[in-house]
């Protein structure tokens, strides 16, 4: 159906749009009210079907490449949010802007039903009518709880009460050993009491550990005095300073969101008590497509994605966006609580949020200072022409031996640092090099509703596994660019000359031969390395405990000839275990099938 049709053709009802350029690339999503009205407003019909003068820039230039649409109708405008997020994440359009998820922050809790309570970390609600919450803590929540456990002579691990003699930590003067009855409940909860001042007034603890760094420092301990010094600098970093004062016992979450040529920032405020108790702070790229209400969006759905202790039911934003309403709604329900977002304009909830926002310039201000140098990045990107800066970039690469204990690894590169969390090994069942590619693709592919997709996907092969990945891709219609790294072969052998790699670059209209030092070629060669790294030795493992399965088979009496059977008919050993005897004898003689499910059993 062509644009015009399908424009008079529009339903009158709330869904989500996608606007598609000539080769079916994904350049917009976005989410409508009435579908009818919405998609209509872009357009002027007469004298012929012309983009609407009246947008934004960055919607004109995405109009004027647009040359379909696609529509989802949903029920309900809070479905249309939901659906449009997932869409973005999953989907990489050109012309929307991308925003991280967040990660659960952890809390400090204790619960004071206990005679002998605990400080504990978690990342979700604790059952009890008396547990009490500290945070939320971007960073610094381990360091800080250790610090509590040596300055305070508290109950040190959970399993010391379970024992009833004093231990090590009572003879080291750690602890107090209730265990023995040592001291009681009453006065052991004058010494939590003092441990829960001291994290509503962070200098107390600083204190304690610059003290100990220079007794340390004195001993020659220097080792273990720049321990100290780090938790010190951490801990330091979670105590925000204002002369802003609620004057109440009050709760809010704060979202600033600015921009700069380069890149924006989404700073966060968590005001606990009437005070500031953390804050928090992430870059995201090209601003060229940046929207203000589509932004603050995305941070409000990825933030609030699951019930944590001590949600606000206040959400103030430094910015008024159009969707307040149904984003209050939707968080409502999706919490299970009330919750209000507000753009406060005067008094001290304004102050904060400006506050908030004045961060965000200054992090910006911050970032422009240190990437003076054009990041390594934003030259890979000029180089191959993409749309977006790949600040997060998946490498792949697969390993095998002759065809056994064939295995593939994922490995993560975000900003500016491996992201090792992110990392992924997978068992793959094909022969050939090609089509355990297309396996591990297709798995990489099937989990994008978990683990959204990269800025960037770089094959470790030449042009025809870049094609696989591509095409791929384009089956699920994610927007992502693939680039292919291969070695140069001289005289049909790799040539693999340290510094002297002249590795050859694949992208979607390029061939390309960089000189080995071009800092470019060995960023991509970088990641590459980490790829064939990882995979070699998840390869290794795996190779051994096969070799070792195969050992053992041996020495029950079944033969090499009979295992080659049965590996290459069930694939991998854990199949052969699982098989039932009659499908075992289809393999090999009944003898053997016999055997090996005597040995199984």
């Amino acid at each position: 159906m062509s644009l015009v049709q399908t424009l008079k053709n529009l339903p009158d009802t709330t869904g989500v749009y996608q606007y598609f350029d000539s080769d079916g690339h994904l350049l917009y999503v976005g989410k409508a009210k009435s579908l009818k009205k919405r998609l209509r407003s872009y357009w002027r019909f007469t004298p012929s079907l012309h983009p609407n003068p009246a947008q934004s820039p960055r919607i004109l230039k995405m109009l004027q490449e647009a040359k379909s649409i696609e529509y989802i109708v949903v029920e309900s405008e809070s479905d249309a949010l939901i659906l449009e997020n997932s869409l973005i994440k999953q989907l990489k359009p050109k012309y929307n802007i991308l925003l991280r998820d967040d990660k659960t922050y952890p809390y400090i809790y204790i619960d004071e039903s206990l005679p002998f309570p605990r400080f504990e970390l978690t990342r979700r609600v604790i059952s009890g009518k008396k547990i009490k919450y500290y945070g939320p803590f971007p960073n610094g929540a381990k360091e800080l709880l250790e610090a509590l456990y040596e300055i305070f002579p508290l109950v040190q691990k959970s399993s010391c009460l379970k024992g009833k003699k004093a231990c090590l930590f009572y003879q080291i003067k750690r602890c107090l050993a209730p265990c023995e009855g040592k001291i009681d409940s009453k006065d052991y909860k004058e010494i939590v009491q003092k441990a829960k001042d001291a994290i509503n007034n962070l200098s107390t603890i600083s204190s304690y550990l610059e003290n100990k760094m220079l007794e340390l420092a004195t001993q020659e301990r220097f080792e273990e005095a720049s321990k100290v010094r780090d938790q010190i600098n951490v801990i330091k970093a979670i105590e925000i300073h204002s002369d802003i004062d609620l004057a109440r016992d009050e709760n809010c979450d704060i979202f600033a969101i600015d921009i700069s040529e380069e890149r924006g920032v989404v700073v966060r405020l968590f005001i606990r008590a009437g005070k500031i108790s953390a804050s928090s702070y992430n870059y995201f790229r090209h601003t060229e497509f940046y929207n203000s209400d589509e932004a603050y969006r995305q941070a409000l759905l990825n933030f609030y994605q699951t019930n944590s202790p001590q949600i606000s039911s206040k959400i103030l934003l430094a910015h008024k966006i159009a969707d307040s309403q149904e984003l209050s709604t939707l968080l409502s329900q999706r919490l299970g609580r009330a919750l209000k977002i507000f753009s406060p304009q005067r008094g001290s909830k304004a102050k904060l949020v400006r506050l908030a926002l004045n961060n965000a310039k200054e992090l910006l201000r911050q970032a422009k200072k240190e990437t003076s140098k054009e990041p390594i990045q934003e030259r890979i990107a000029k180089l191959f022409n993409l749309d977006k800066t790949p600040w997060r970039v998946e490498a792949f690469d697969n390993s095998h031996l002759m065809g056994e204990a064939s295995v593939g690894a994922m490995v993560v590169w975000d900003e500016d640092k491996w992201d090792k969390k992110s990392y992924r090994r997978y068992k793959l069942q094909a022969q050939d090099e090609y089509h355990q590619m297309m396996e591990m693709l297709e798995r990489r592919i099937g989990n994008f509703d978990k683990e959204p997709p990269p800025e960037l996907w770089l094959i470790d092969g030449g042009k025809t596994l870049r094609d696989l990945a591509v095409n791929r891709l384009n089956s699920v219609g994610v927007n992502i660019p693939v680039l292919a790294i291969a070695k140069e072969k001289i005289n049909a052998k790799a040539y693999r000359a340290k510094g002297l790699a002249r590795d050859i670059l694949y992208s979607e209209n390029k061939e390309l031969h960089l000189s080995p030092k071009d800092p470019r070629l060995q960023w991509l060669q970088r990641l590459r390395d980490e790829a064939h790294r990882f995979a070699i030795s998840y390869h290794r493992r795996k190779k051994r405990e096969e070799d070792k399965q195969i050992l053992l088979l041996e020495q029950k009496g079944i033969g090499r000839a009979s295992l080659k059977k049965l590996l290459n008919y069930f694939g991998t050993f854990e199949e052969i275990k699982n098989a039932d005897e009659d499908t075992l004898s289809k393999v090999v003689d009944k003898k053997i099938a016999k055997l090996i499910h005597t040995l199984r059993t």
